[in-house]
């Protein structure tokens, strides 16, 4: 099981505070965050994308090869990857330039977001949000796969002979998850390719999120990849946690109650009824989280949201070491002895390497009139 952590990167005041952070100080504590989420022994955490206020999270990329630089070990992937709006040649050239300056601690989640004028920011339609994200994957792994690709969609212009540089670390792409919270659409693509499933399930109640993992889980069976059981699904959450539970509901109450996202709407404690949201001590995280098995099955990574509606940076690295010193020990043990031996691990680099037959160099030379477009000066 991989544990970690996402963000999505929003600029929010802190209601107890009437604080503000301005945009460098958001993306100086999202370096911060992860750098302690290597420190505490998480394995992953995710970036988000945003092309608005309150968001300061435009260039994932970016800020991953920055903290791929300052870590060792974390796995940096994405929450989300706009594929509907973002060039699929962009893409794949950056995550690949990504993957070899992390040595391969890359993969992504690729989605469609949750912000309707990103379309015609982009020069795209919201009415054909589902099929560019068909269209714009069915490109992308053409262009990680293939040294050489001619192409002709809808939604883009076509490519003759185009090679998207550099070409993947070791010749083996990123491994990618589809992220969706309620379009069986993608649930369907991620089964399609043998891809990842991550569903969001913050918003929603169980019997959703249990639909969703299960129409992805058939179809991945269907489609010959494995069992249904050998799916590979990841799972969001939101959790914050004191030592006493009504510490952590007393100091969290104001930042729900005022939150852009799901704030002005029902109480605390019916959300967290209704949704898989968990406000408590330690020990109440640990049990709610490990009974997300009971409805998804066994899963391959579990990420949280935790620097969200106005947290101060202070309070989000104290809930990442209690995360770190007494909920993810547990969690580990735990999945792991509920795992049987047929279930796969979450795909890395290095196990797709190894699933591929090992590391190759992918470069691909071309004579310098090629690279130019001129004809070879005779001196």
């Amino acid at each position: 099981m991989q544990l970690g952590i996402f963000t999505v990167g929003d600029v929010t005041t802190d209601p107890t505070t009437g604080v503000t952070p301005t945009e460098h100080e958001r993306i100086k504590a999202t370096v911060a965050i992860a750098k302690k989420a290597e420190e505490v022994g998480m394995d992953v955490m995710a970036f988000g994308q945003h092309h608005n206020p309150p968001f300061a999270a435009s260039s994932p990329t970016t800020t991953m090869a920055y903290v791929a630089a300052q870590t060792e070990r974390l796995i940096l992937s994405t929450a989300t990857t706009l594929i509907t709006t973002t060039d699929p040649v962009r893409i794949a050239e950056d995550y690949a330039q990504l993957q070899h300056l992390a040595d391969g601690r890359v993969d992504l989640t690729l989605g469609r977001g949750n912000t309707g004028p990103v379309y015609p920011w982009f020069g795209k339609d919201i009415r054909d949000g589902i099929p560019l994200a068909v269209e714009n994957y069915a490109l992308l792994r053409r262009l990680w796969d293939e040294d050489v690709v001619n192409w002709e969609g809808k939604y883009r212009t076509p490519l003759q002979g185009f090679t998207a540089t550099p070409r993947p670390l070791d010749g083996v792409a990123p491994f990618v998850w589809h992220g969706s919270i309620r379009s069986p659409e993608i649930s369907e693509q991620a089964a399609y390719y043998g891809d990842g499933f991550f569903h969001n399930h913050i918003f929603w109640p169980a019997g959703h999120t249990q639909r969703m993992v299960e129409l992805y889980r058939r179809r991945y069976e269907h489609y010959g990849h494995g069992r249904a059981d050998q799916a590979i699904v990841g799972l969001g959450g939101q959790v914050f946690m004191r030592k006493n539970s009504q510490d952590a509901v007393r100091e969290f109450r104001p930042y729900f109650d005022r939150a852009p996202v799901y704030g002005h709407g029902p109480s605390l404690e019916d959300f967290m009824e209704a949704t898989p949201l968990t406000v408590g001590s330690p020990q109440q995280v640990i049990e709610r989280t490990l009974s997300f098995r009971d409805y998804v099955g066994d899963y391959q990574r579990q990420l949280f949201l935790m620097d969200h509606a106005g947290l101060p940076l202070k309070t989000v690295l104290e809930q990442l070491d209690i995360l770190g010193e007494e909920v993810f020990p547990v969690l580990r043990k735990e999945f792991a002895a509920l795992k049987p031996a047929h279930v796969p691990e979450a795909p890395t680099h290095a196990s797709l390497v190894a699933a591929a037959g090992g590391p190759k160099d992918s470069t691909v030379h071309a004579p310098a009139d090629d690279v130019t477009g001129q004809s070879p000066v005779t001196v």
